[in-house]
């Protein structure tokens, strides 16, 4: 697959794991949004090669960043917050700091 194809296939991705990754979370999604376009915009006439790779490794991390180590956290009782994340797991923190796992 040539350059512009690669770079489309990881702009696409990117928005797909923000979509995923921030779901339910508007200021999150238009941030990411944001933060994607104007870096795909920013380096848009990049002709180099090895710059071109270069971006598209660091585009490939921040993907996969944002799929393994984002979480949201969410208030569930005056007490309590339910952290999501991408997993099947759901883990619930009490004000005095307990955890309890639940799925």
């Amino acid at each position: 697959m040539g350059s512009r194809g690669q770079v489309l296939k990881l702009f696409k991705l990117l928005h797909r794991t923000r979509q995923e990754v921030f779901k339910n979370d508007t200021k999150a999604l238009e941030a990411a949004r944001q933060k994607i376009n104007e870096e795909f915009r920013n380096n848009r006439d990049e002709t180099s090669e090895e710059k071109i790779n270069e971006l598209l490794k660091i585009a490939s991390d921040v993907e996969v960043v944002l799929r393994t180590s984002v979480i949201q956290a969410v208030h569930t009782d005056s007490d309590k917050i339910a952290l999501r994340n991408n997993s099947t797991h759901t883990q619930e923190r009490s004000a005095t700091g307990q955890h309890s796992l639940r799925r």
